[in-house]
């Protein structure tokens, strides 16, 4: 979670205050009253202790375990909480749109946090793979007029070398260039950018994003473009044999 903004939830919270944290396993929200998360309580904390000051206020009594998007409604009645979180929860999951209609029945206000789209593109997280971003990851997420735009994190960015934010570029990005927050109380709109293909995905605005932050050297554009034309060269040359076994492939099955 950005640091600054434990302390503005904590200044918005009195000591009655009901308080959700959806999808805190792996570092809960101490604050909280109540966690809803699919895994157990006895082995939260995973990647942090949690936010916020000690002691926790929630319970293995007051954890829920459950799928957040089964499509079945949250145990909780409408308003019952005075403030919800959901911290980098949503680019995971299969139906962001679903948990977001239900933080706003259940909560009167709340917190969401979501990688920005330049953190999704950073090549080889911390040395993971040779992809963009994480891959468990599903969405793009982007702001729109107070609520949330989802847009489905297509493969094929993977080999497109221009939307690559490189990690010696990562290293030079701040915390808040990597996340994305939004308070919002009494509803928190969403919607899925539908996407047909994949000439309808932005990737021209994509590699902008990158372009604008980062200025690659001539040497590093060069190299690129040096290997995108052997790759093009190579495929091309291999299309023959390529043939030659699917045809070998077709007869051995006949």
């Amino acid at each position: 979670m950005l640091p600054g903004n434990v302390d503005l939830i904590l200044a918005r919270l009195d000591a009655q205050a009901r308080v959700l944290d959806v999808g805190g396993w792996a570092a809960p929200f101490r604050p909280a009253t109540h966690v809803l998360d699919i895994e157990p309580y006895e082995t939260r904390g995973v990647m942090l202790p949690g936010y916020g000051p000690e002691p926790e206020r929630f319970g293995a009594d007051t954890w829920v375990v459950r799928d957040i998007c089964d499509r079945e409604p949250w145990p909780f009645s409408d308003d019952f909480f005075d403030f919800s979180l959901c911290v980098t929860t949503l680019e995971d999951i299969r139906d962001p749109i679903w948990v977001c209609s239900e933080l706003s029945r259940v909560s009167k206000a709340g917190y969401v946090e979501v990688p920005t789209i330049i953190a999704e593109l950073i090549y080889s997280v911390d040395g993971q793979a040779p992809i963009l971003g994480h891959a468990h990851h599903r969405w793009f997420c982007e702001t729109e007029r107070g609520g949330l735009v989802f847009t489905h994190k297509p493969h094929l960015i993977h080999s497109n070398w221009r939307l690559r934010v490189l990690p010696r570029w990562a290293a030079q990005l701040t915390v808040e260039e990597q996340l994305l927050d939004l308070f919002w109380e009494g509803e928190l709109p969403a919607r899925e950018e539908h996407i047909i293909g994949p000439p309808g995905y932005p990737l021209e605005r994509w590699e902008r994003l990158v372009r604008e932050r980062f200025e690659p050297t001539a040497l590093e554009l060069g190299l690129k473009r040096l290997r995108e034309r052997l790759g093009h060269v190579v495929r091309r040359s291999l299309l023959p044999l390529r043939r030659l076994v699917e045809r070998g492939l077709g007869a051995l099955r006949r």
